[in-house]
């Protein structure tokens, strides 16, 4: 049937009848951002379609973050959450399709049928400690866990809705005095110290909503958010109700501090201990899993209307490569005017502030048998992940709010530089001999001295939401998709135009190549536009129209390599390798596909690295594939080679080593994740320099080994 109308006094009158090329046929559920439709692909799949309002898709900063929720529903999309089909995030009202999935939230069970039996309990329990596992694996907080986020389906609980979800360490949206989620909900350091706020968060939801479940109440009970919030904080939660056999685990969930609470992981092995075997029974019985799905509006908690109704998801993929990120829960402002919760703003404003950085250290080196001293530096402990590169004969490195260099042979820190961490989004890169951040958004540049960290110049440019250096080159795109090339070594901006075909370019670069590169998808995904830029002056040096969804994975010998992406699983599929010297293709396909793959390029060889930990290497001139190997580790970095060995980062800070001709495991590091036992949110790629291997933990470390024994690691 034809799309409602809005029922809001939204600006607009009437919703659309199309989102891309999906029919809008119902009405599923609406809150204070978008609407959620039931549509069917051309094949006649279910897709759960969220629309957004158009009073925000007329505001740039949404869109941005609207962006960053499509990446991170595409990044966790799999058995425990709807899977992203197809987005357009710069539509003119933006939207995303995932897969419709019958059953209803947790919410509406509750409310139907009353609390869940204990069979039922513990598999719900275990459903959505798998269900943050593979969430956590890929580095995203999702810090909105709440009853009417998770949806039960048949084949266990699915977790939805990722509006407000962000990799670790990010600070985009959040603000001083503000904070977002859903009180009963959020965990006490949401309120304490907002820009901390980890995986250990969504712990603490999980035994939230395992008591709801359990009640029909959560452990924190008022009409009132500022009371929540303070109980949250301080007082102890209310287990009445809970079975006996869960309510130690469920009450480890909410301890105060994050250290205290158990992973996913160790949840499931508790749980197994709690029965022999889980319950497999469903979690509705088979006459509701044919309901139609509910139309009432959304949980008073809630404001998205995305997922709180039978199967909608959030996220997609922008088709021009980059994420940004949208809040949809109210912000709740914790003013002089809150009462009971002056201690809870004065904490978090402490931890908003921040305070200086620990005194770096250093481990001592060990020397291996080829008398190389591998080390092992913390320059910048228990921060996040550090995003090296190497360059101006130092190991040059970010994390949040900090830059910082290293001395390749031994690991001393030579120099520190704290920049605003919303400018840090990867490795620092040298340009025109100086070092520059690697920066999503902003409108300042600053170019540091690689021997003194010293800024050598500064300069306020248009308000970009993209930089990549390439060469001596800042390529810079603006919101508008305009593209400013500013010269590295002096900060002189050197030309700006646009690109046709592309809507907002957003370029990468490979070793070697002197050309920057960006790419585009059409809108069914039939064909990938590709297009090869001078840096130096914005001329475009060659131009192609591809077959089928490609993401371009590295350059050589003039060509450029692609994975041909397909399926809602983002599975590759085939090869591609495209030279534009003679406007040829040849495609290679893989014998098995690969989830989510990330690759590298030596030569004619392709390395894939799968999400499922499935390492193959490709000879696209050969038309076939050399070996595969099965590393057991799931959502690696991307790999990297030196043509002897492929090198991969592990979640858990381990570095791996494979043979690159045979394809079997030569040597890897010890983990290395900190304290709290936290995964990483977005692994950086070893790096390779002077015959080592330098790579960046979870735990804030650097360390460095020989590249030519990996067997001594």
């Amino acid at each position: 049937m034809a799309p409602q109308q809005n029922a809001g006094g939204g600006a607009e009158a009437e919703l659309p009848e199309y989102a891309g090329h999906y029919r809008l046929e119902s009405h599923l559920g609406s809150g204070g951002m978008g609407v959620v439709h039931l549509a069917r692909s051309t094949s006649g799949m279910q897709l759960a379609v969220k629309v957004v309002h158009a009073e925000f898709a007329r505001d740039p900063e949404f869109r941005g973050r609207f962006r960053q929720e499509v990446g991170a529903a595409r990044r966790v999309s799999g058995a425990f959450t709807a899977p992203v089909v197809d987005a357009d995030p710069e539509a003119e009202r933006p939207w995303m399709a995932t897969l419709f999935i019958p059953g209803p939230t947790l919410s509406d069970h509750v409310k139907r049928n009353g609390p869940m039996e204990p069979a039922q309990l513990r598999r719900l329990m275990a459903g959505l400690a798998e269900a943050l596992r593979d969430i956590h694996r890929v580095g995203v907080v999702h810090r909105d866990l709440k009853p009417s986020n998770v949806l039960l389906a048949d084949d266990g609980p699915k977790v939805i809705d990722f509006g407000i979800s962000r990799p670790k360490d990010s600070e985009l949206r959040t603000e001083t005095g503000k904070l977002i989620g859903t009180p009963p909900f959020m965990a006490p350091e949401q309120f304490r110290r907002p820009r901390e706020v980890g995986p250990a968060a969504d712990i603490f939801a999980l035994g939230s909503v395992m008591v709801h479940a359990a009640t029909g109440r959560g452990p924190f009970d008022s009409d009132s958010p500022y009371v929540v919030a303070y109980q949250v904080v301080h007082d102890e939660p209310d287990l009445a109700g809970v079975p006996g056999n869960l309510a130690p685990l469920v009450l480890r969930c909410l301890a105060k501090e994050p250290e205290d609470r158990p992973t996913p992981d160790e949840l499931m092995r508790e749980l197994r201990s709690v029965a022999a075997s889980y319950d497999t029974q469903a979690f509705i019985p088979a006459q509701r899993a044919s309901e139609k799905p509910p139309e009432s509006e959304p949980d008073a908690e809630s404001e998205s209307g995305s997922g709180s109704r039978s199967g909608s998801g959030s996220g997609g993929e922008e088709r021009s490569g980059r994420s940004g990120g949208r809040r949809r829960r109210r912000l709740i402002a914790l003013g002089a005017g809150a009462v009971g919760l002056a201690a809870v703003v004065a904490l978090a404003s402490v931890h908003l502030l921040g305070g200086a950085d620990p005194t770096p250290k250093r481990e001592g080196a060990r020397t291996t048998s080829a008398g190389f001293g591998a080390w092992t530096a913390a320059p910048a402990p228990k921060k996040g992940t550090p995003h090296c590169s190497y360059g101006a004969g130092k190991v040059l490195c970010a994390r949040t709010g900090l830059l910082f260099a290293l001395d390749p042979l031994d690991g001393r820190l030579l120099w520190r530089h704290p920049v605003d961490t919303s400018d840090v989004n990867g490795p620092p890169a040298v340009a025109g001999g100086l070092v520059h951040a690697s920066s999503g958004q902003g409108s300042r540049l600053e170019a540091l001295d690689p021997a003194t960290g010293k800024a050598h110049w500064q300069r306020n440019v248009p308000a970009y939401d993209g930089l990549a250096t390439v060469g001596g080159m800042l390529l810079l795109t603006g919101a508008d998709g305009t593209v400013t090339g500013v010269e590295g070594a002096s900060g002189d901006t050197k030309w700006t135009r646009s690109l046709p075909g592309h809507q907002m370019p957003y370029f990468v670069s490979f070793a070697g190549d002197p050309l920057a590169y960006t790419t585009s998808t059409s809108d069914d995904g039939s064909s990938t536009r590709v297009t090869a830029v001078d840096p130096a002056t914005g001329d475009v040096r060659w131009d192609a129209r591809l077959d089928g969804t490609l993401e371009l994975v590295g350059t050589s010998d003039g060509s450029a390599f692609f994975v041909s992406v397909e399926g809602v699983y983002s599975e590759t599929r085939a090869v591609v390798r495209y030279s534009p010297a003679d406007r040829t293709s040849r495609r290679v396909s893989l014998p098995l596909p690969l989830p989510q793959a990330h690759g590298t390029v030596r030569g004619n060889v392709v390395y894939l690295m799968g999400g499922d930990g499935s390492l193959v290497a490709v000879d696209v001139k050969a038309r076939r594939q050399l070996w595969s190997l099965q590393t057991s580790v799931l959502r690696t970095s991307s790999p990297v080679t030196d043509g002897r060995h492929v090198y991969v980062t592990a979640p858990d800070g381990r570095l791996l080593a494979v043979d690159a001709r045979g394809g079997s495991l030569l040597g890897q590091t010890p983990p290395r994740l900190g304290a709290e036992d936290r995964l990483s949110p977005d692994l950086p790629e070893p790096v390779l320099g002077d015959g080592r291997v330098y790579a960046a933990a979870p735990d804030g470390t650097v360390s460095a080994v020989d590249a030519r024994d990996p067997s001594a690691w």
